[in-house]
């Protein structure tokens, strides 16, 4: 009697055969996305690219702009008679994410094209294995993918999750490039805030007096975070520009503005850092007589959630593909709108080397991500994440070990966050 081990088998192979067998495309559609770099929302030729990729096969249902002018959604199945050890004939619907935005004048520096690669190179993938062997699947499966734009900017994801775009998708899977390989690094929670001071104009030579310097205020809200970083825990980061500084000499400044990105490991210290920056802000608004708007014009990034059941899994089918995990790092200092998604639902955001030392968001980046070398660690991260899936979706004991992960890390999150009434708010985004 065949047993579960030979089953998953099977999958990994017709799964590792249709990746292969799909190299050539998978490296054209990586290729034209980052060959046209767009910005955040304005991604409209990656979408389209990325509808017509999975538009070639009429067995997936694509819906352009989806909820988004520059998302969409495709899904196949489901497949499955949900005779197993499931038993309840519900579908289990997994989800693989792209991403396609790029960064201002340095174009795809953090390798979303290669995001854009794996997750529709693992749902292909993903396909092949339960084609391979669906009639013996404990529950009726269907895959989705979601085209989630603007990461670099106020996060798609999080616009997608507010419009109920996640509500019927059970697990989610994405990767993204890095400097190593790693099943699970600690993003960070983020939040951007834009402040603005109000002065008065005066001619800054013959009458200076009666003006009120804006520019004075953000020059003092500036050196006023520089001192507060002295006092900050290692782990936290508060980092920023001054957007606006005003028009002419000669002329005192009546407005200007700045950009901050404030980080830290969880949600509840964010909450911390943004009540001392906010002090910062409005000091020097005290100090110069300006009038001062603190604006966050988008929800904050949330620290991911990690589940061991999944980061296990993953690693166990990344080796055996000759994937090496290095040690993880004690502090990683990213952000990513997939932390929101990771409050939502179960899944996993593993790194990927690409054949590159260089750091992200830099142009040596850039060039790495476009180059025919990345292709071997991208498709093998792709076979990764569907080889992960099919653990799951055969076996629904290590379903249950996600789902209870997912539980116990989300009420772990919540209860630090109790006596805080802010951030508790900031959780309800369902």
């Amino acid at each position: 009697m065949e047993t579960q081990q030979q089953l998953q088998q099977q999958m990994r192979s017709a799964l590792q055969s249709c990746i292969d067998g799909h190299k050539d495309e998978l490296l054209s559609l990586s290729l034209d996305i980052w060959s046209r770099p767009e910005l955040a929302f304005n991604e409209t030729q990656a979408h389209d690219r990325l509808v017509r990729f999975f538009s070639q096969e009429e067995t997936w249902t694509v819906e352009s702009h989806y909820m988004l002018p520059t998302a969409f959604r495709t899904s196949w199945g489901p497949v499955g008679a949900g005779t197993g050890e499931a038993g309840t004939g519900e579908v289990l619907n997994v989800g693989f994410l792209c991403e396609y935005d790029a960064l201002p004048g340095i174009g795809h520096a953090c390798g979303h094209n290669l995001i854009a690669e794996t997750g529709a190179a693992a749902a292909l993938g993903l396909k092949a294995a339960l084609l391979e062997r669906h009639t013996d699947l404990p529950q009726p499966v269907k895959i989705t993918v979601l085209g989630t734009p603007a990461e670099e900017s106020t996060g798609g994801k999080i616009d997608l999750i507010k419009a109920g775009a996640f509500a019927d998708v059970d697990l989610v899977f994405m990767a993204h490039p890095a400097q190593q390989d790693a099943s699970f690094l600690p993003c960070v929670a983020m939040d951007e805030v834009s402040v603005k001071y109000h002065g008065k104009a005066s001619h800054a030579s013959a009458y200076p007096w009666e003006g009120v310097n804006a520019l004075d205020a953000a020059v003092l809200a500036y050196n006023n975070l520089s001192a507060l970083r002295q006092q900050l825990k290692p782990e936290w980061r508060l980092h920023g520009i001054i957007t606006h500084g005003g028009v002419k000499p000669n002329i005192i400044p009546a407005y200007t503005e700045l950009e901050f990105y404030m980080r830290t490991p969880l949600v509840k210290d964010l909450c911390d850092l943004k009540a001392k920056a906010e002090a910062c802000f409005r000091a020097a608004a005290v100090a110069t007589g300006c009038q001062v708007e603190i604006i966050y014009p988008s929800t904050a990034y949330y620290n991911i959630l990690p589940n061991a059941t999944l980061a296990n899994l993953y690693e166990n089918n990344g080796k055996a593909l000759g994937i090496q995990f290095q040690e993880q790092p004690a502090n990683f200092s990213g952000s990513t709108d997939f932390g929101n998604v990771s409050f939502v639902i179960p899944g996993i955001h593993p790194f990927f080397y690409i054949g590159t030392d260089a750091f992200n968001h830099t142009e040596e980046y850039t060039e790495a991500a476009g180059a025919e070398k990345a292709q071997l660690f991208t498709l093998r991260t792709a076979k990764a994440l569907a080889m992960t899936a099919v653990d799951v979706v055969c076996c629904p004991v290590l379903l249950r070990q996600v789902r209870e992960d997912f539980s116990r890390a989300k009420l772990k999150q919540e209860k630090s966050l109790e006596g805080s009434d802010t951030a508790l708010k900031a959780l309800q985004i369902q």
